[in-house]
């Protein structure tokens, strides 16, 4: 095991300021790895989370600053949403702990289950009445503006009586102010 001698070396102390007890920690709970595994696809805001995972804001709040504290999230805030992401730890090996984690994170049941019903929390045709203003997810956001692109020109030929009127798309829901 060529790699274990540098792996132990990073674990018995600091690395780069980031500390392997709390990535371990940050880790060893259920809904900080599903918090991790909503945010795989980009940045979330937390009503997104407490809607999801149905649980209070201030626990999700408190897990959210575990993960912060950990190295592994980042924050900001945009007016009165805060939105978080992942982020890699700078240590080679941790990092690798990381994606490891992350991998495992996309393949778990539960977890796809989470991030299905992310998608239809966001983009349901009836979105909770305390998520109409708030901004999708970017993951979602990005899926979404590539679904409502413009049709090609041979396809408005071929079936102009659906051709797609801009001016009658409801789109208040997307309202980021």
């Amino acid at each position: 095991m060529k790699g274990c001698g540098k792996l132990i070396s990073a674990m018995s102390g600091k690395a780069k300021g980031f500390e392997i007890e709390n990535l371990f920690s940050a880790l060893a709970d259920r809904t900080r790895l599903r918090l991790l595994s909503l945010m795989a696809d980009g940045e979330v805001c937390v009503c997104f989370f407490v809607e999801v995972l149905k649980q209070s804001q201030p626990k999700i709040s408190r897990h959210l600053a575990y993960l912060r504290n950990a190295g592994v999230v980042a924050a900001r805030r945009d007016g009165k949403w805060i939105h978080y992401r992942i982020i890699e730890p700078a240590d080679e090996y941790l990092a690798h702990i990381f994606r490891a984690v992350r991998t495992w994170l996309a393949q778990d049941p539960e977890m796809k289950r989470d991030r299905e019903r992310l998608e239809k929390v966001c983009c349901g045709v009836r979105v909770p009445v305390a998520l109409k203003r708030a901004p999708l997810p970017i993951g979602l956001r990005n899926r979404q503006e590539a679904d409502r692109s413009e049709p090609t020109v041979a396809e408005d030929e071929t079936y102009p009586a659906q051709r797609r009127n801009p001016s009658t798309t409801d789109s208040s829901w997307l309202d980021y102010d």
